[in-house]
């Protein structure tokens, strides 16, 4: 009888694993056809579109780099609401206009693109796609990315950091979606019903990006990236975990 119990428990859980692993498979065939059929793809850009995250790289330049990490790590990780881990980090960092620019010069974002991310925005612009980047980084950080990729500063959504004549920090401007929970979400949503996108794909290394899809009217599919850093939570809920742009490019052909 005893025997019998362990064959029955062996079969179910094979059953189980095969079960399990056809639905991964399913999930993947979807972003994959989502993918090829895409009106618009939307990127996160640190750690996804860039090999770094922008704003631990203006805080190590400012000099309190590993406090603003930490904070970063949690916000990415889905541990603390967004806007509070941004206002965290903005209040350790208060950058100046100045410190902004001199940072972009001596470390330039566009020499730290990840790997075949040139060429896949490329192929799905030459297909007719639309490319956007939706960031919760800050604009004067992305502009330079989205020059270096061929994507216009018109179809950047991100978090846009507010100075006085003097060129003083004064706040960040809180009516970006992006400074928000659910901003990316909210972004792609617009972007659909503005543009009539049929299919819109997410594409991102944080819990931020995952939510785009979540929502109605959200992303029809998100596509995790864990070149840079792979982070669990976003592994176990992506339709399809990548780690390579040329696996996605060799998609559209």
């Amino acid at each position: 009888m005893q025997a019998r119990r362990l064959v029955h428990i062996v079969l179910f859980s094979r059953a189980t694993h095969q079960q399990a692993m056809s639905d991964v498979g399913l999930r993947v065939s979807c972003a994959r056809e989502a993918l090829r059929k895409a009106d618009a793809v939307c990127f996160d850009v640190d750690s996804t579109v860039i090999t770094k995250e922008g704003i631990d790289e203006l805080a190590a330049f400012l000099g309190v780099g590993e406090q603003v990490a930490a904070l970063t790590a949690q916000a990415m990780g889905g541990d603390v609401p967004f806007h509070e881990a941004l206002a965290n980090r903005l209040k350790v960092m208060q950058p100046s206009r100045q410190q902004v620019e001199q940072m972009l010069a001596q470390h330039p974002p566009s020499q730290i693109l990840t790997p075949g991310v040139h060429a896949f925005i490329a192929a799905l612009k030459a297909r007719g796609k639309r490319v956007f980047l939706v960031s919760g980084g800050f604009r004067q950080m992305i502009e330079p990315v989205a020059k270096a990729v061929g994507v216009p500063a018109s179809d950047i959504f991100a978090n846009n950091l507010l100075f006085d004549a003097a060129g003083v920090f004064s706040r960040h401007d809180e009516t970006e979606p992006t400074s928000r929970k659910g901003g990316k979400a909210k972004v792609v949503v617009d972007l659909k019903a503005q543009h009539d996108f049929k299919t819109v794909v997410m594409i991102g290394d944080g819990a931020t990006d995952m939510e785009a899809r979540d929502v109605p009217g959200g992303a029809d599919a998100f596509i995790g990236f864990g070149g840079v850093v792979v982070r669990e939570k976003v592994k176990a809920g992506a339709d399809w975990f990548v780690h390579d742009f040329d696996v996605l490019l060799h998609v559209l052909d």
